[in-house]
């Protein structure tokens, strides 16, 4: 029913519903982005443990490689006393460990900055002789320190990580160990990360990066001063370090992060920078070295959901205010449609009991129909059955008299045996008599378990006359023997007998009549077949073959209820009747039934 127009005095309606939508959204957005925020903080936190863990394990792996050919007898003698066959001995040396520790380059430096000796003393590129007093590292060595630098070879432009010890002789140093190793495999392990991470050197220049061209790129403006010292100490081999594009949108001192807007570029290396957008920048000092680990998580998808949430918000708070006022008016009419509701159901039971009682009347005519076509079947055979039982009379006429005088001239053997032929007789005429008395009975139509082999042989036994006169020996077989079906004793035979009855009509007329009646049970079904050699069935009378009233019998010959009551019968008892092409020529039934199990009495 449609609801009724709301009264004036709610024209304020609208504009309320607009204000607690629009407020409901802004709360459920703030909630939704903190929410958002914290949870990519948390999983930041956890990216930066992980990938500062991986760095160090990568590092620490050759962290004592210096320390170890400051230990070196050689290496010391070489130092001390110089001399071409001591510094071809470690330059083997260097190169053999060089080559099992995996790293790109081992070397020794006297207390001048020279390199005696190099793992690539053999190669176009070599160290040998080379003044590297410029380098960071060879001067916190020298001082007695640990050194540690990142940047990029002068010799082949290779990016790598320094490690350099001192070599102690009587307590002072006398000349360095140097380890350069390549991050290039941890760096290819972060390029599947789903946050983009690198890392910066104490100089703000990024040195690793899952995004390949961050690399070398400035977190932080660089000045001139600065960039002239850089230049001058060849610490990144003159690369142009171009700004990264990360501006500062909001800080967030309490959370240790900030929301930050990486810009793609407009000028010409805008193409060298495939990742841009909102991110929530983490950022953790590296311990020893001045260096800054950074992660930036994607921040897209919090701020997506939180408008997505506060739009369902918004929504559904008007959704339900609107809800609240239909609700409101349908309260008013909901006695009206009790009312109607109760009319509709008093008309649906009067229904019911008229639909109910068609039905009852339905099945008490399809009864009397089944039983009027077993009396019309009856009907057909009585003639035949009339000469059946007049032959029998009239011999046991003959015979009764015969046995009077047999007894009257004492031939008792004589008498005796007429007497056995009028035995005989009787029993053929009962036979008779008690299966038309059982066809004509009306059945309880209950399925019960029916074999299928006695109700083949009393259909045949009730058209024997007509067999015989038509000269037609039906072939039967029942595979296996004693199979039983799901059914009605009377009504199975009557489907049976009208089956047979239409055959025997098709081969009337007939050169060679064929006739089979076969039963085959398949799993949990029975399939019985009546086919014949006849001429066949055509495709418009098979497309009306089991209409009431249809037959293809000339006029006289048939009411055609036969197959439709018959295809009736196999419906109640939950089967199937089909017309198929027969494989002698003419036209075959298929009786489909359930298999049943016969019980022992």
């Amino acid at each position: 029913m449609p609801l009724r127009p709301l009264p004036r005095h709610f024209g304020w309606l609208t504009p309320a519903i607009a204000v607690l939508a629009l407020a409901l959204g802004f709360a459920t957005f703030q909630f939704s982005e903190e929410r958002g925020i914290d949870a990519l903080i948390e999983r930041g936190r956890q990216r930066l443990d992980l990938y500062e863990a991986s760095l160090e394990r990568e590092i620490d792996k050759y962290a004592f490689f210096p320390a170890t050919l400051g230990l070196e007898r050689d290496v010391v003698d070489l130092l001390l006393n110089g001399g071409p066959d001591r510094a071809a001995a470690i330059n083997h040396y260097l190169e053999q460990l060089n080559q099992r520790a995996g790293s790109l380059s081992i070397y020794v430096l006297d207390a001048t900055g020279h390199v005696i000796a190099t793992s690539n003393w053999n190669q176009p590129d070599s160290f040998l002789g080379e003044d590297l007093t410029y380098r960071a590292y060879f001067g916190d060595a020298i001082a007695g320190r640990n050194g540690r630098f990142f940047g990029i070879g002068t010799t082949k432009g290779e990016p790598g990580y320094y490690l350099s010890s001192p070599i102690l002789i009587d307590g002072r140093p006398n000349g360095v160990a140097v380890v350069k190793v390549s991050l290039e495999q941890l760096e290819q392990s972060w390029t599947t990360v789903e946050a983009p991470v690198f890392v910066a050197d104490e100089n703000g220049v990024v040195i690793l990066a899952s995004v390949p061209s961050w690399k070398f790129t400035a977190v932080r403006p660089l000045d001139d001063r600065s960039r002239g010292e850089l230049a001058r100490s060849l610490h990144y081999n003159a690369r142009p370090l171009p700004p990264l594009g990360l501006l500062p949108e909001r800080v967030m001192p309490r959370r240790r992060a900030e929301l930050v807007d990486l810009q793609r570029p407009r000028d010409e290396v805008a193409q060298v920078f495939p990742v841009s957008g909102r991110f929530l920048a983490q950022t953790e000092p590296l311990s020893g070295n001045g260096w800054t680990l950074t992660v930036l998580s994607p921040y897209g998808d919090v701020a997506s959901m939180a408008w997505t949430q506060a739009a369902l918000a918004g929504l559904g708070g008007a959704f339900l205010a609107i809800l609240a006022v239909a609700l409101n008016q349908r309260r008013s009419r909901i006695h009206e449609r009790l009312r109607a509701r109760e009319a509709l159901q008093r008309a649906h039971d009067e229904l019911e009991l008229k639909v109910e009682e068609r039905t009852r009347t339905l099945k008490a005519a399809q009864d009397e129909l089944v039983h009027a076509g077993k009396l019309a079947v009856i009907g057909q055979m009585s003639a035949g059955l009339a000469h059946e039982l007049n032959q029998p009379l009239a011999a046991l006429q003959t015979l009764s008299d015969n046995t009077v005088k047999f007894l009257e001239r004492g031939l008792m053997q004589d008498a005796t045996s007429n007497l056995a032929l009028i035995g005989e007789l009787v029993a053929h005429m009962g036979t008779l008599t008690s299966q038309l008395k059982s066809f004509a009975r009306k059945s309880s139509g209950t399925p019960r378990p029916v074999p299928v082999g006695r109700a083949i042989d009393n259909a045949l036994l009730m058209l024997d006359r007509r067999l015989t006169g038509g000269r037609v020996t039906p072939d039967i077989s029942v595979e296996p023997a004693g199979i039983a079906a799901l059914a009605d004793a009377n009504r199975l035979e009557q489907i049976l007998v009208n089956l047979i009855a239409n055959a025997l009509d098709a081969l009337d007329g007939s050169v060679e009549p064929r006739l089979a009646v076969s039963a085959v049970k398949s799993g949990d079904r029975v399939q019985i077949v009546v086919a014949d050699n006849g001429p066949g069935l055509t495709v418009d009378a098979r497309a009306r073959l089991f209409e009431p009233f249809f037959t293809t019998k000339d006029s006289g010959g048939g009411l055609g209820l036969g197959l439709a009551i018959s295809a009736g019968i196999a419906r109640d008892f939950g089967g199937s009747l089909a017309a198929i092409d027969s494989e002698s020529g003419g036209a075959a039934f298929v009786l489909d039934l359930a298999a049943a199990q016969l019980t022992e009495a």
